[in-house]
Formats: C-alpha cells, sequence, structure tokens
C-alpha cells in the first residue's frame, strides 16, 4: 500500500479503438462504493463540486448509479455514486439496488472504498468482498475529523492492510476542499490516457428530471427524520420546459395511510415545506424559476414489486 501520493500508477490498457484519441488527456471510470450511510453522496458531490447525489442521515438513500463528471487539468473523472450495499433486507428494491452495486464494479478503472476512519465492521466487510479481483483499490477512511485519537489509526490500518492489498490509502473529510484536491490528484494516476467522455463543463450524464425527484426525495427523508421508513420513493409525473420555467410535478409513493400522514403533516405543513425547499434547490440546480407540485400516493407492497420498480425507474 503507497501512502505517497507521487506513488507511480498502474500500466495503463491499450487504447480502445472506439475511445477519443487521448491527445495527452486522461479519462475514467471511479467507482465509489461502501456500506450504507458512510459518507458516499456527500463525497461524490465534494469531488463533482456540485450536487449531483442526495445526502441524508438516514441509511439507504442512494438507490441509483448516479455519474459524477469532474475535469480538472488534464484529466476528466468519471464517478459513480453506488447504492450502499444492502444487507439486512431481502425484499425485491434491495436486490434492485445491489445488482446496482455489482454492475458498477465490472467495468471501472479504479475504485474507491469508503469506511469510516478507524472503523470495520461485517457490513463493509461484505462490500469490500464484492470488489473484483485485479481493480486498482483506494481505501478512503472518510469523516476523518471524527476521530478523536489520531495515534490509534496506525494499528487499524495495519488490519486494513491485511484484509486487502490496497493500493493507496487516503484518510480525509469529505467535505474539506484541500482533502478533495488531494484525492483527486491520487486517483488522476490510475486514469487511463484516453480522451475525455464528456464536454469540459459536464457535471452529470442525468436528466434534469431525475434530479428532481431525487431533491424532492432528500428532501422527503430530511424532513421526515426516522419516522419514515426508507421504502418510499418520488415519482415524477410531469417535466415541462418553457424557457426558463420548468413545470414539474411529482408524486411521493409510500407504503400505507400512516406515512401518508406523516409526510402531509399536520395541515399540510410538512408537505408544503418539503416542496418549498425542494424547488428553491431546483431554482439553484437549473438556474430557471420551478413551479412545483407535490401528491402523495399509497402502494402498499411497492418496494418488494418487481414490476412497480421498473415502472418507477429503478434499474
Amino acid at each position: 500500500m503507497n501512502v505517497d501520493t507521487s506513488s507511480p500508477a498502474p500500466d495503463a490498457e491499450s487504447p480502445d479503438p472506439a475511445v477519443p484519441e487521448a491527445d495527452g488527456q486522461r479519462c475514467g471510470l471511479i467507482a465509489i462504493v461502501g456500506r450504507p450511510n458512510v459518507g458516499k453522496s456527500t463525497l461524490l458531490n465534494a469531488l463533482v463540486g456540485q450536487k449531483v447525489s442526495i445526502t441524508s442521515r438516514k441509511a439507504q438513500t442512494t438507490r441509483h448509479r448516479i455519474t459524477g463528471i469532474r475535469t480538472a487539468g488534464d484529466a476528466q473523472y468519471v464517478f459513480v455514486d453506488t447504492p450502499g450495499f444492502q444487507t439486512r433486507h431481502g425484499n425485491a428494491l434491495n436486490r434492485t439496488l445491489n445488482r446496482t452495486v455489482l454492475a458498477s464494479l465490472g467495468d471501472v478503472d479504479v475504485v474507491l472504498f469508503v469506511v469510516e476512519a478507524g472503523r470495520f465492521g461485517l457490513d463493509d466487510a461484505k462490500v469490500l468482498a464484492l470488489v473484483p479481483e485485479g481493480k486498482p483499490v483506494i481505501l478512503v477512511a472518510n469523516k476523518l475529523d471524527k476521530v478523536v485519537r489520531r495515534a490509534e489509526l496506525a494499528p487499524w490500518l495495519k488490519g486494513m492492510q491485511e484484509r486487502h492489498p490496497f493500493a493507496e490509502f487516503v484518510p480525509l473529510t469529505a467535505k474539506r476542499p484541500e482533502d478533495v484536491r488531494r484525492l483527486l490528484d491520487i486517483v488522476r494516476p490510475y486514469l487511463p490516457e484516453q480522451g475525455w467522455w464528456y464536454d469540459e463543463e459536464a457535471l452529470t450524464d442525468r436528466s434534469e428530471r431525475f434530479l428532481a425527484s431525487e431533491i424532492v426525495r432528500e428532501k422527503l427523508f430530511r424532513l421526515t427524520g426516522d419516522e419514515l421508513p426508507y421504502t418510499s420513493t418520488v415519482v415524477i409525473d410531469k417535466f415541462e420546459e418553457e424557457g426558463l420555467l420548468r413545470r414539474i410535478a411529482a408524486t411521493i409513493v409510500v407504503e400505507r395511510d400512516a406515512h401518508k400522514g406523516m409526510v402531509i403533516g399536520e395541515g399540510g405543513e410538512r408537505l408544503k415545506r418539503i416542496g418549498t425547499e425542494a424547488r428553491q434547490e431546483l431554482e439553484k440546480l437549473m438556474d430557471a424559476k420551478v413551479f412545483l407540485e407535490l401528491f402523495v400516493k399509497v402502494r402498499s407492497g411497492w418496494a418488494d414489486d418487481e414490476q412497480r420498480l421498473r415502472s418507477y425507474g429503478y434499474e
């Protein structure tokens, strides 16, 4: 394991004739993996420089393969924020999420394995076991600011080295810009020498429609706290563009009538706040005026219905 950021990179594979000519550029796919609620989405947003994935204290909020893009210098980093690997529930939703994790790992150039600094549990071990052999894996010890005794990290790191031959070890706090820049510098040599896949200004390959559903879902989870089970989702019913105006209608889908009451709140105040905060953030992201309508519907058992999951956009 190297801790020196100047360590040599692995040999790049022969360029695919279908990819653009390198012309001194580097470009590659980086998977961000880890157990639920370890800070993957926060890290992705920091690496990209703008929110492309939702964050919440509630575990299991990321449900799709979110692609974020960062172009810096001669390198273009294409990040994949996967759902945290699900080990506690066997419903159709969690099986779908786990398939997404496995598919994301198949074609990447480097893996960022995110853990909380100084911690490693059974759920972390299950995710690490999924990483294909032959892929360079960088151990990202997140939430370093929460470690009181830094000296305790040395024996922890030794134990981590015995678990897996990590290519690099990067302790950091995802919200510190200098830590994020350091991680980008460490990842860069692992990107193949090839032309960029996206425009230099691109931040994500996801549509505004998709981002709208994610932002509403983030506000839903943040404003309901632990009251609302994570088996709730958001479906975009209408997304219309009229110049600098976006007209959006979305449905919050819950499993029980009691959950519907939690979302709406007394006198509709909670639903109104969810809509207001989502609209304000969407206006910033889209640089446009947003008219947002929210509805709440009960769909019992949706999280264990494969057909309904596909209709809601789960891969």
